[in-house]
């Protein structure tokens, strides 16, 4: 796709209600001879006419192309505006932007995946593909497991595609801050259920969540023996332009829209990053 300042026109083709705070939109670009691919960890700029812009992650994987999906907390004036749409109305979008997870690296890997809330949503898009790769038997990794942490049992997201992943073999373990009756999983922060069974030699992390969440998961890993190389997480600091032109989003002479959002940790230690996340 074009990536400039003009967006290009997609239809919502469905709507996927994830919690009380959480949809994801399942959109199509209207003109089939725009060119729009992207990979995992990049995101687009979402447009809603009288409402303005945001920069969201794409938490489908490539393969579901020429549908992508946008998972969207309920949150601001845009986000709202998305959250009252309908089917069948239409939106802008521009991108895709952003350097995406480096997903060749992960072939033959044990892949960890640490998500808070909407956190989640990027690290979607890698385990669909993960899976997709190993439908193909070609750059598959090794195994997946998921350490998922929400405030409240209804806050969980994403519960069918979490479903899902456990009958295709995924070690799925859900914890919330503060259980109700409904809830007979862990109660506790998602550190955790950090152990040290779940990390080899060969396991790559990735992390994204509430900034809190990803320093403390960050210091928990690298106290488990994990190289900063194997470790990666997101930056979304605000972005405004998507393209490295307002330079809205610096981050010690990185612009986070086209450096990141995705940087592995090794990167930021390199870097004078004083907090993670948005």
């Amino acid at each position: 796709m074009n990536t400039n300042f003009i967006p290009a026109t997609a239809v919502i083709r469905e709507i996927i209600r994830e919690n009380d705070t959480i949809s994801t939109f399942r959109l199509e670009l209207i003109n089939k001879r725009v060119p729009f691919s992207f990979r995992s960890g990049q995101f687009c700029m979402l447009s809603v006419p009288h409402c303005g812009e945001a920069a969201i992650s794409i938490s489908s994987a490539p393969n579901a192309l020429p549908l992508f999906d946008l998972s969207i907390r309920n949150a601001g004036e845009l986000t709202n505006a998305m959250h009252q749409m309908k089917a069948g109305e239409q939106v802008g979008i521009r991108g895709p932007f952003g350097t995406p997870f480096p997903m060749a690296d992960f072939a033959n890997s044990d892949m960890l995946f640490v998500a808070g809330g909407i956190g989640l949503a990027p690290l979607k898009s890698v385990i669909d593909h993960c899976l997709f790769q190993s439908g193909l038997e070609a750059d598959a990794v090794a195994n997946i497991t998921l350490l998922y942490g929400s405030r409240s049992p209804s806050e969980v997201a994403f519960t069918t595609a979490i479903s899902s992943w456990k009958e295709q073999g995924i070690d799925c373990r859900l914890t919330v801050d503060a259980g109700d009756d409904s809830w007979h999983a862990n109660v506790g922060l998602v550190t955790e259920l950090l152990q040290k069974e779940l990390i080899t030699k060969n396991t790559k992390s990735l992390i994204c969540g509430p900034p809190v969440m990803i320093r403390f998961v960050i210091a928990r890993l690298t106290e488990m023996g994990c190289a900063s190389h194997d470790i990666f997480t997101t930056l979304e600091r605000h972005m405004k332009c998507g393209m490295g032109t307002c330079g809205h989003c610096h981050l010690d002479g990185k612009l986070v829209c086209v450096d990141g959002p995705v940087f592995s940790l090794e990167q930021l230690q390199t870097m004078d990053v004083m907090e993670l996340g948005t």
